[in-house]
């Protein structure tokens, strides 16, 4: 989603511990899941650098990522709001704002909306109406297609619903563009199929508690080698997929070294978890997915703005 990054959204940003009673400003920070707004703010600056060859304008840059900070907080709590019966169920989730009840339910749905309401009206303004628009059709996929029919029907939620956290690039493209061409396609499509096996390394971990919650991801409904197949599988794609901003020439060979060497690293893991989910192989490929995709982003921008400076 273009407010949501591919990463899942209990993923990265755990309710506090048992027994503590955050602040009311520190709830609604937590309803807007600021880890997974940090990636998506990330991948959002690394389209627009390449985009840009280089930094963008200040102000655009600026007003772009505070527009998607805002569209993906705005997602983040209506996703608390649809999801806090089973948020309770869930130790790692329980003590969530509205899942604990120290925000109501209709305060939550507010927030959200205002949050969306407000990054459209930032990025039409300030950068564009197309920047604007894939923001909004991002948040509406992750709130109504993954969160709301989705996540509680189908082992191929995140797959499905993993298009909404690869909107980011395809926004951060078109505030400096005002067109959408390859280079956000491919980006988009990188995260599309990084999603699966960056998510099901982490449902591998809690495992337990999505089946007592009845939430049906991969590791609760198929058998080990499945799982580690399916993740496997994913993973190559992925590998395939990262190269081809090199093959179309989009990008050089400091990308193509990057990409080449990160994807390897993940391919081992994966590797691996076809012999067993094993919860601490789960956990290195969990943080190894996050690593990833930041650095790989990362090079994406440098290798531009290396070869804009030639």
């Amino acid at each position: 989603m273009a407010s949501v990054p591919a990463v899942a959204p209990e993923a990265l940003d755990p309710a506090p511990a048992v027994g503590q009673t955050p602040g009311r400003a520190a709830d609604y920070r937590t309803l807007m899941k600021p880890r997974i707004t940090l990636l998506v703010v990330f991948t959002t600056l690394g389209a627009m650098v390449w985009a840009a060859e280089g930094l963008p304008p200040l102000g655009l840059t600026v007003a772009t990522l505070l527009g998607m900070t805002l569209a993906s907080g705005g997602a983040s709590a209506l996703n608390h709001v649809w999801d806090r019966d089973i948020d309770r169920l869930m130790t790692r989730t329980e003590t969530r704002p509205i899942a604990a009840g120290r925000i109501g339910p209709r305060s939550g749905a507010i927030f959200g909306v205002a949050l969306n309401v407000a990054a459209a009206a930032l990025l039409t303004v300030a950068a564009n109406p197309l920047a604007a628009g894939l923001a909004m059709a991002g948040s509406l996929f992750y709130v109504v297609v993954y969160t709301m029919v989705l996540k509680r029907r189908t082992p191929q939620n995140i797959v499905i619903g993993g298009a909404a956290g690869a909107v980011p690039p395809l926004v951060g493209w078109a505030a400096v563009t005002g067109a959408v061409g390859l280079a956000p396609l491919l980006m988009f499509l990188i995260i599309f199929f990084w999603t699966p096996p960056h998510f099901w390394a982490l449902a591998i971990l809690a495992r337990r508690e999505y089946a007592r919650a009845g939430i049906p991801m991969l590791p609760v409904v198929r058998s080990e080698r499945e799982t580690g197949t399916q993740i496997l599988v994913y993973t190559v794609i992925l590998a395939a997929v990262s190269i081809l901003p090199y093959t179309a020439g989009l990008l050089g060979l400091v990308y193509l070294v990057s990409a080449t060497l990160l994807g390897l690293r993940f391919l081992q893991l994966s590797l691996r978890l076809t012999r067993g989910l094993s919860p601490v192989v789960a956990r290195a490929t969990f943080l190894w997915s996050l690593a990833y995709l930041a650095l790989l982003f990362t090079a994406m921008g440098l290798d531009r703005a290396l070869a804009a400076a030639v």
